[in-house]
């Protein structure tokens, strides 16, 4: 094991409570440590330590798995975003968090929209789906 891996190791089990690391604390990981997100999913897959509470509510939360729900309006604004976004018929995590930040909504609520819309997420910067 590398150092470098020993200290992600370290940092992923200091962090994790009841076997589990949130979404939030694996990204503060990745950015302590200076390192991509993934790598942070694939130690703690590796560690056993199960990946929860997704920032976008598509899993990791009890007892459904996901707290994502249809909403009952999306703005034309975020709906043009989204549309501009997709591959294929799909978004990206990573896109979904940039048309977030892009128009100062929340991640959970472009994952809302994206319910609506019936517009699946793909990629997970965590590679958790």
């Amino acid at each position: 094991m590398t150092e470098k891996n020993s200290l992600l190791d370290t940092e992923i089990m200091c962090s994790a409570a009841d076997n589990e690391l949130s979404c939030i604390k694996a990204f503060e990981i990745a950015g302590k440590l200076n390192i991509q997100t993934k790598d942070v999913g694939e130690a703690a897959d590796r560690l056993k330590i199960r990946l929860v509470n997704c920032q976008l509510g598509l899993f990791g939360y009890k007892p459904n798995k996901k707290i994502v729900t249809a909403q009952e309006n999306v703005s034309e604004e975020l709906k043009a975003a989204i549309s501009k976004s997709l591959a294929g018929e799909k978004l990206s995590c990573i896109k979904a968090w940039e048309i977030a930040a892009d128009l100062k909504v929340s991640r959970f609520s472009v994952s809302c929209s994206c319910e609506t819309l019936g517009i699946k997420i793909r990629d997970c910067q965590l590679g958790a789906f």
